[in-house]
């Protein structure tokens, strides 16, 4: 495979990665507010996250693979799992490496979660919405598209839906909270 093949490849599974990750945090948020979409039933949803997490993830590990093994720069595997040590980029190469450090903690927990408990696995689990900004400035800071057209477009629609998704699921627990303690009164009241 010549060097121009892998830096297509890169940059390719650059782009797969933000959308597809995009469309995790979607789905994780649409599940945390147990919303269905429409066709699945609720369970339909949580495997729909999970697959695409993992689909998400096996693009993520083709764009780190891809990257270490183009010549162009020099990337070692060291510099895709230690961050801030490599030599080229060592900032923006540095925030994906949390990225994908934190997903892989996501990752390892998910896989453990019966032995770890919900709660331990859920205080894990939000470290993918840490992990989402810091990837997306990773691809800004670093990505050879992040100046064009199309790319700028694409960023600005992921950052825009997730935010949009982000403040219907703050809403939700805010007026959750508001309602827990009208609805304890009520009941403590009616006995």
């Amino acid at each position: 495979m010549t060097s121009e093949t892998l830096w297509y490849a890169n940059r390719a599974t650059g782009a797969v990665c933000l959308v597809l990750f995009t469309v995790v945090v979607l789905l994780g948020i649409a599940v945390r507010l147990r919303a269905r979409l429409p066709g699945l039933p609720r369970f339909g949803t949580v495997s729909l996250h999970r697959t695409l997490s993992l689909s998400a993830t096996a693009f993520l590990v083709l764009h780190i693979a891809v990257a270490v093994v183009d010549g162009y720069v020099n990337i070692t595997v060291a510099d895709a799992l230690v961050p801030f040590v490599s030599e080229y980029q060592p900032l923006w190469l540095g925030l994906g490496t949390v990225a994908f450090d934190l997903l892989l903690a996501v990752l390892v927990t998910s896989l453990l979660r019966d032995r770890l408990g919900h709660r331990a696995w859920r205080a894990v689990h939000w470290l993918a919405y840490a992990s989402w900004p810091v990837a997306l400035i990773h691809g800004i800071g670093i990505g050879t598209d992040a100046g064009t057209d199309w790319m700028t477009w694409l960023t600005v629609a992921c950052v825009v839906t997730v935010i949009t998704a982000f403040t219907v699921r703050t809403a939700h627990a805010v007026r959750a909270s508001r309602q827990t303690p009208a609805a304890l009164l009520h009941t403590e009241g009616a006995h």
